[in-house]
């Protein structure tokens, strides 16, 4: 399994080897020496989600208030564009995103720290997402920013089809932020 950083320091993706032949495949879709390398201990995640979305469904930008949560994306069926956004106070990358394409051929996870906002859009006709977080969900704790904030300027790959009430109604990155008391003017 390879590690790949990306341009937000601790996002990371996994990359599996799967081995195909005439009857399918087979995958390590998790490796615990691997992640242990890079200072991610499985025994630390505490529950594990899974949703199904159909076509262009776009789900986010959502995390987490408090402490925030750490958690581990997959795609177990399907294809998905994922936005991750540093939604760090302290971090030099405070409100950058990086994106990445989840799907059930190359068998990519992605790991995202605490602090930081997710997002994600069906490019296939469904996709099947599983998430593995270190604390368990307390959704008085729920952020969501909308995810076509100007500010952060993610070109989502397909014209939204549908959204729930809940991201129709995200705040925009300057309120979030401003909530945080984060002075962004002296960065």
């Amino acid at each position: 399994m390879e590690v790949c950083e990306t341009e937000l320091p601790g996002v990371l993706e996994f990359r599996p080897s799967p081995h195909r032949d005439d009857r399918g495949f087979f995958s390590r879709t998790y490796d615990d020496a691997v992640a242990a390398r890079w200072g991610i201990v499985r025994s630390d995640f505490v529950q594990d989600s899974q949703s199904r979305s159909e076509h262009a469904v776009l789900r986010g930008l959502h995390g987490r208030g408090g402490a925030g949560e750490a958690k581990i994306v997959r795609c177990a069926h399907g294809a998905a564009f994922v936005a991750i956004v540093d939604a760090r106070p302290e971090s030099p990358t405070l409100g950058r995103h990086v994106t990445v394409r989840l799907d059930d051929v190359d068998m990519v996870s992605v790991y995202v720290p605490r602090r930081m906002l997710v997002g994600f859009q069906v490019v296939g006709d469904v996709a099947d997402m599983c998430y593995s977080i270190d604390r368990e969900h307390d959704g008085s704790e729920a952020v969501q920013v909308r995810y076509d904030d100007p500010q952060l300027g993610i070109e989502w790959p397909l014209p939204v089809e549908q959204l729930s009430a809940r991201d129709e109604n995200a705040s925009s990155w300057a309120d979030f932020v401003h909530a945080l008391g984060i002075d962004t003017a002296h960065r």
